[in-house]
């Protein structure tokens, strides 16, 4: 009985000891990684097209205006005017290819068994990475696009297969269908 409180406390340390070292010793781990990601993420913000404008456009979700993922369309957005964008909640249907800064590539709908028809993915907006989510709703239906994102709105210190934690990704997204739209409250 008299080592029950001793147990107690070796427990209570070792559960102290595995938190502090958790996130920190991953941030010291990767940091060379890291830099890598945020200061590639950095020049694709500066990144500029034959024309001499800004390849992508930045988006800022409203809740959160300390963050933006970057897009570039590469279709005319004038030929899906007055098509559908989806909402939070909706249900979209999507094409898309995932690689890291270095286009190293992590996933795709193509290789994946689509049991919604061709290369196609379904999900809602709001059960994807944060940086997905701003995407798809600033997007509308027959979309394509290229979608930089940084770690923060991505994985974050987590990792995911192959993606190291802190990996800024890069996405070609292209919207196909919204089979469940939801309605604004």
């Amino acid at each position: 009985m008299k080592k029950l409180p001793l147990l107690f406390i070796f427990a209570f340390a070792a559960l102290i000891y595995s938190c502090s070292t958790g996130e920190e010793s991953t941030w010291d781990e990767y940091e060379d990684w890291r830099i890598t990601n945020e200061t590639w993420f950095a020049e694709q913000q500066n990144r500029t097209d034959a024309n001499g404008s800004k390849y992508y456009n930045k988006l800022v979700p409203a809740w959160d205006t300390s963050q933006c993922v970057l897009i570039h369309y590469f279709n005319d957005r004038k030929l899906t005017e007055g098509n559908l964008s989806p909402l939070y909640t909706s249900t979209v249907d999507v094409k898309y290819k995932g690689s890291l800064y270095n286009d190293v590539p992590f996933d795709s709908s193509y290789t994946n068994t689509a049991a919604y028809g061709d290369s196609l993915y379904r999900t809602q907006c709001n059960q994807v990475i944060q940086g997905w989510t701003v995407a798809l709703e600033d997007m509308r239906v027959g979309d394509s696009c290229e979608v930089v994102i940084p770690y923060t709105m991505a994985y974050g210190a987590q990792s995911s297969g192959l993606i190291k934690p802190y990996s800024a990704l890069k996405f070609h997204i292209k919207l196909v269908d919204i089979p469940f739209y939801q309605i604004k409250d």
